[in-house]
């Protein structure tokens, strides 16, 4: 079925129930970042592999929305004979229907894949041009999409409280305490993974992203209605999780939320559905607008969580080290490999670490040009091969039993321009300039966005990508709500959060630069008039000292990268073997020779 014709088929079944538009999310009625292969909808239309994205499909003509993550990617893979190219925050598709549409023109959205607050925003745009948004959970794509994958349901990992370090009565006791501020009888859990963590439990069923395809309704007792598919719950599960536990069929969610009849319940309006409150609010509940109780709670790791957490991110180190040292082995012989065998050979490595469960997210393995699209993944295309006297990105993580990685190292393949060099040097200076950051209590993201931008920006530079994104433990790799980011985030930096730390620079056609380690906020400690914070880094892996021009350095950032490199030395080089060892010592040797 070709893209034509399954656009046909969209406005065959659009006329047939009366709407002039039609809305395709990159969604699943999860909201996740990571969804499974039957709920690829957006794919299925437009061909577009992105993470993020929305495809609006008119009578007579289609768009589709990418942020400046996929502006190059997204015109490789659409069809410009099918869709015209918006930016997704410039010109938001509620505006720009508002703007393309008559009065009275009828917009069908499923209000399973959409937050509640992205539905009323949406509402009010099209209702000041005099167009009407209607709620259709009969997806239109899915009555259109005949070979849709049957879903892949697998039963879930109940999580030992040795790695998540508090039980899971001791989390719902809390959360359920924390209603009292709102005077709640219940919230409503909507995110897989804040499931997961109440739960201690993680899923197998959406690559990548270890959570549990559920919601739930968290009482003021503590007790908890679960809607999960009863297959997803393993033997042992109401032992785990509680006898207080209960649990509901996802055919049952709408009989359960609309039986809640006079209960106040919190629900966050940008991260749960639309539907699921809908459901509350014509069933005669309350809702009170409030942020995911388990948000915060979840994105503060315990002690359990960051020691396990640094111990998964030694075993990574080891891998990539291992992987970076055969790679700089293999080009030495003149064996220029694909991108595609580099990171399956990347995969390789960390499948012998210990509590290895599988990739956090898809390798982008970027060779060349192909590394100037932030997000480019070479199975969406014929891999390339690494260039000559070019740099090589590669941006991966993994999923482990006790923690969640995720790195970038740009690697020198020959000998790259001096202008790379310096770029690179530019981007590392602020990746040191954010990793040394000292801030007070109060501080969010955003007020320290500029520190990894400024070397750029002095020489007239700049990366269209947020800085930073918090990490969860053995979760999803981009955890909110911390977030370090110029678009303003609200979220405060707390002690146990983890991060990125990521600034970079992208040539479209040429190259993309990036350096990024993960990194735990910590209180500083010492006689402080105002106490500070600051960040410690976990990620322990050499950057590549042939692309630093050390005259670009001063003499505080070298100190930083020898100290750093001297870090990484100490802590890998004696879990390696030889010949990775003398890698490694030459990798993390000093800048300037004494």
């Amino acid at each position: 079925m070709t893209t034509a014709h399954r656009l046909q088929a969209l406005r065959q079944l659009m006329e047939e129930r009366g709407y002039d538009a039609l809305v395709i999310p990159r969604a699943d009625e999860h909201l996740g970042e990571y969804i499974p292969l039957h709920n690829e909808r957006l794919l299925w239309v437009s061909g577009f592999t992105g993470s993020a994205g929305v495809v609006v499909v008119l009578r007579d003509s289609a768009a589709i929305f990418v942020d400046g993550r996929y502006t190059v990617q997204v015109r490789q893979q659409v069809d410009v004979a099918h869709f015209s190219y918006q930016h997704l925050i410039n010109t938001p598709p509620a505006s720009w229907l508002a703007a393309a549409l008559p009065c009275g023109a009828r917009v069908a959205v499923d209000p399973r894949l959409h937050s509640l607050q992205w539905y009323r925003d949406a509402e009010d745009t099209l209702q000041a041009s005099g167009v009407v948004l209607c709620a259709d959970a009969d997806n239109l794509v899915d009555r259109c999409w005949h070979d849709r994958p049957a879903p892949d349901v697998r039963p879930a990992l109940l999580l030992d409280d040795a790695f998540s370090g508090e039980s899971s009565a001791s989390k719902r006791a809390r959360i359920a305490a924390s209603l009292e501020g709102h005077r709640a009888d219940a919230a409503l859990v909507f995110a897989p993974d804040s499931v997961s963590w109440l739960l201690n439990v993680r899923g197998l069923d959406v690559p990548c992203l270890p959570v549990l395809q559920a919601m739930a309704l968290i009482w003021r007792d503590a007790s908890v209605d679960l809607i999960v598919d009863p297959q997803r719950m393993p033997p042992g599960w109401q032992a785990h999780c509680g006898a207080d536990v209960r649990l509901h069929a996802p055919q049952e969610a709408a009989t359960l939320l609309t039986g809640q009849a006079g209960q106040r319940v919190v629900a966050d309006p940008h991260t749960a559905n639309a539907w699921s409150q809908q459901c509350l609010e014509e069933g005669g509940a309350t809702l009170i607008a409030a942020p995911d109780p388990v948000l915060l709670p979840k994105a503060c790791k315990n002690a359990v969580e960051i020691a396990g957490t640094r111990q998964a991110h030694v075993r990574d180190a080891v891998a990539v080290v291992r992987f970076l040292a055969w790679l700089d082995a293999q080009l030495q012989h003149g064996r220029y490999h694909d991108e595609a065998g580099l990171a399956d050979q990347l995969l390789a490595f960390r499948e012998d670490g210990e509590h290895f469960q599988g990739p956090s997210f898809d390798t982008i393995s970027a060779a060349g040009g192909n590394a100037a699209m932030c997000h480019y993944n070479h199975r969406n295309a014929t891999p390339a091969r690494l260039p000559p006297d070019s740099i090589y990105l590669v941006d991966s993580g993994g999923q482990y039993t006790d923690g969640t990685t995720d790195i970038t190292r740009t690697v020198a393949i020959g000998t790259p321009a001096a202008g790379v060099r310096k770029l690179f040097t530019l981007v590392l200076r602020g990746h040191i300039a954010l990793d040394q950051a000292r801030f007070p209590r109060g501080t969010t993201g955003t007020h320290l966005d500029v520190l990894a931008r400024q070397p750029l920006w002095r020489e007239g530079f700049d990366y269209d990508h947020g800085t930073g994104h918090g990490v969860g433990a053995f979760l999803s790799v981009h955890e909110g709500p911390q977030r370090i980011s110029r678009a303003w985030s609200a979220a405060t930096l707390e002690p146990g959060m983890i991060l990125s730390n990521e600034p970079g620079y992208y040539r479209d056609g040429e190259f993309g630069i990036r350096c990024e380690n993960l990194v735990v906020v910590e209180a500083l400690n010492g006689e402080l008039e105002t106490p500070m914070y600051g960040f410690d880094v976990l990620t322990l892996v050499p950057f590549d000292r042939r692309l630093i021009e050390v005259g670009l350095l001063s003499p505080a950032e070298q100190a930083w990268i020898d100290a750093y490199h001297r870090r990484v030395e100490d802590t890998v080089g004696p879990l390696l073997d030889e010949p990775d060892r003398q890698w490694l010592a030459q990798a993390c040797a000093p800048l300037i020779a004494s």
